[in-house]
């Protein structure tokens, strides 16, 4: 039996805005994956240990704050630390393409801008966990 993708998604920082992650947990599941919602008003810190104890296939974090410059550069950092280097971390929010071409090239996965569709979204995913994770 195929094991399930699973996936962290998390809120980050003072941002309580949680519909979007909620709508994308539900397709994530939808599309038989195994989800975890993190909460509101995580820390990077807390997000990366959640993954670790998680065993999570990837890594997403919605964010509206304007924040993405310092966040998501941080949890990829704490990847880095703790040996998650095999785990897709994506996300998606208010983010400006040229924000969002600097992010890639650091190492983030795509980021969806609002009106992303949730099927492309849960393709992504899958096909990044079935071509990058041993199962």
């Amino acid at each position: 039996m195929e094991k399930k993708v699973r996936v962290l998604i998390a809120k980050v920082g003072l941002d309580g805005h949680d519909r979007g992650a909620k709508v994308i947990a539900a397709a994530l599941r939808d599309a038989g994956m195994e989800v975890i919602y993190s909460g509101l008003r995580k820390t990077p810190e807390m997000i990366v240990e959640a993954a670790l104890q998680e065993d999570v296939d990837a890594i997403g974090i919605s964010l509206l704050s304007g924040a993405h410059m310092t966040v998501f550069p941080r949890v990829l950092a704490l990847m880095k630390q703790k040996g998650l280097q095999n785990v897709l971390l994506f996300g998606g929010g208010i983010i400006p393409d040229q924000d969002i071409t600097t992010l890639t090239n650091l190492g983030v996965g795509r980021l969806f801008t609002p009106g992303a569709s949730t099927i492309d979204i849960t393709e992504y995913v899958k096909s990044w966990v079935r071509d990058h994770r041993p199962h």
